[in-house]
């Protein structure tokens, strides 16, 4: 009896012993250091049921923070240089198109409607070829009837004496002499007209078309000048209105 007695006794005290030991060696919630190290150590709670790790910290004195739990969409940032070189669409009213025109000049004519800043080529019939252009800025406006004297592709340019002098006023040196190419303002072709330093040509601005911006030319885009150029031969009237 006494045996028995002491057996249970020891049962007991083993089955005690690991369960003590169970609890010491399983596994614990783990300690989280606050990313603050001027904050005090805080201890990660796990709550009964909870996955491992799905407790908060608290780390007093801080406000809570709501982290994000996808890709953060930035907006794209425009540069001083790209916003400088963004320009504005040419308005569909300055593209070429055939148009009713009714003119009592002949047709090859050339009429340019300085206000409207449209060119016309006179087809007869009661139509006309019609172009947006660039017309002369104010203080540069004209008006005259004069003839293509001659046609240049890819023009050269020799800036006149007065506009270098002029531009250099405003902190814009002009060289005395540019060869034809697509960075010279002449653009792709230019109709002389007479004698005048005057000309219609393209320009390697296309989007001031249909604006007031020149010294005086009538300035067309590439494409366009080219294709008036084809069609107009040394000799047609123009009349600039």
């Amino acid at each position: 009896m006494y045996m028995k007695f002491v057996l249970v006794i020891l049962g007991a005290t083993v089955m005690a012993g690991a369960a003590e030991a169970g609890e010491r060696y399983g596994q614990r919630p783990p300690v989280v250091l606050s990313p603050d190290l001027t904050a005090p150590w805080v201890v990660q709670l796990r709550q009964p049921g909870t996955p491992h790790g799905a407790g908060r910290v608290v780390q007093p004195g801080r406000p809570k923070q709501r982290r994000s739990t996808g890709s953060v969409r930035r907006k794209p940032v425009q540069t001083a240089s790209a916003a400088q070189t963004a320009k504005p669409a040419l308005d569909p009213v300055f593209l070429p198109q055939t148009v009713a025109y009714d003119t009592a000049q002949a047709p090859g004519t050339i009429i340019i409607d300085t206000p409207s800043r449209h060119l016309y080529l006179v087809l007869g019939n009661g139509q006309a070829r019609r172009y947006g252009v660039g017309v002369g800025k104010p203080g540069f406006e004209w008006a005259g009837t004069h003839k293509v004297s001659r046609k240049a592709e890819w023009p050269s340019w020799r800036p006149p004496a007065e506009m270098i002098s002029r531009e250099a006023k405003k902190g814009h040196y002009l060289p005395e002499y540019m060869p034809g190419g697509p960075a010279n303002p002449l653009g792709a072709r230019a109709l002389y007209l007479g004698s005048t330093l005057y000309r219609i040509h393209g320009t390697n601005q296309p989007w001031t078309i249909g604006r007031a911006v020149s010294s005086g030319c009538i300035r067309m885009r590439n494409e366009d000048v080219i294709d008036l150029y084809e069609r107009v031969p040394t000799g047609a009237k123009v009349v600039v209105i």
